[in-house]
């Protein structure tokens, strides 16, 4: 008799799952839609009219408050760290979204630092922070990417060619500029930086920026509402906030 009712248990949760499976999706298509859908939404909008919507952006080289990182580029703040663009991954840091065309908006360093770019980066480079402002035990690094055209001609400024290594730079140098590049040239990115800030690995070296667990939340470095978990809907600005739609 108990061999009976175990099987009707276990028959009654296999009935259950397509329920709970559905219920899980339901979940996470709510979440996308009322975050990054939503934020995809203003995004569009601000693209098909940059002009018209110059209150959403920020400024190149403009302080947030007393933050410690000077904003590094100009643009629409289109995605936030933590934002999920598929099942299982999570946005290693933000995307600022100039609004022009490519090798138009300056990107400047944010904080003072150690400048290096690896031989095969064409479109990237990282400066190192022996002092992170705000836990100054550690050591952080600044990443910055996409800036080169879909085939990999680089806006990088021509001083810190591929191979630079630990340049010292102030902060507010100009580093280059936005571009789209994304290692496949029939499918390049719309024109925007990716900034992350990025872990030191305890050994003098940065960690892999791909994953999400190595990179820091950018809110209290640039003095801005960048966290997906906690910003559902503000415009990410220094002045007055947004609640973001058109």
């Amino acid at each position: 008799m108990s061999h009976i009712k175990e099987r009707r248990f276990r028959l009654g949760w296999l009935l259950l799952l397509p329920f709970f499976a559905s219920a899980l999706v339901g979940a996470l298509l709510y979440r996308w839609l009322m975050t990054e859908g939503k934020r995809s939404t203003v995004l569009w909008e601000f693209l098909r009219n940059p002009q018209a919507h110059a209150e959403w952006t920020v400024r190149v080289g403009e302080r947030c408050g007393s933050a410690p990182f000077l904003m590094p580029t100009s643009g629409l703040i289109g995605y936030l760290w933590g934002d999920s663009f598929r099942p299982g991954h999570r946005h290693q840091g933000i995307d600022i979204f100039g609004g022009g065309g490519l090798k138009q908006t300056p990107v400047v360093a944010a904080y003072a630092g150690y400048l290096s770019r690896q031989p095969n980066w064409k479109a990237s480079l990282i400066i190192r922070i022996p002092e992170d402002p705000l836990q100054p035990a550690r050591q952080i690094w600044m990443y910055y990417t996409h800036m080169a055209d879909p085939e990999g001609t680089p806006f990088i400024e021509p001083h810190f060619p591929p191979g630079t290594s630990e340049v010292f730079v102030e902060a507010g140098t100009l580093l280059g500029f936005q571009g789209n590049y994304s290692g496949d040239p029939s499918n390049p990115t719309g024109i925007h930086l990716h900034f992350s800030i990025v872990l030191d690995d305890g050994q003098g070296h940065f960690r892999n920026e791909l994953e999400f667990h190595n990179t820091l939340d950018p809110s209290p470095y640039l003095g801005l509402p960048l966290n997906a978990e906690q910003n559902a809907g503000e415009i990410p600005r220094c002045s007055i906030p947004s609640t973001a739609g058109p």
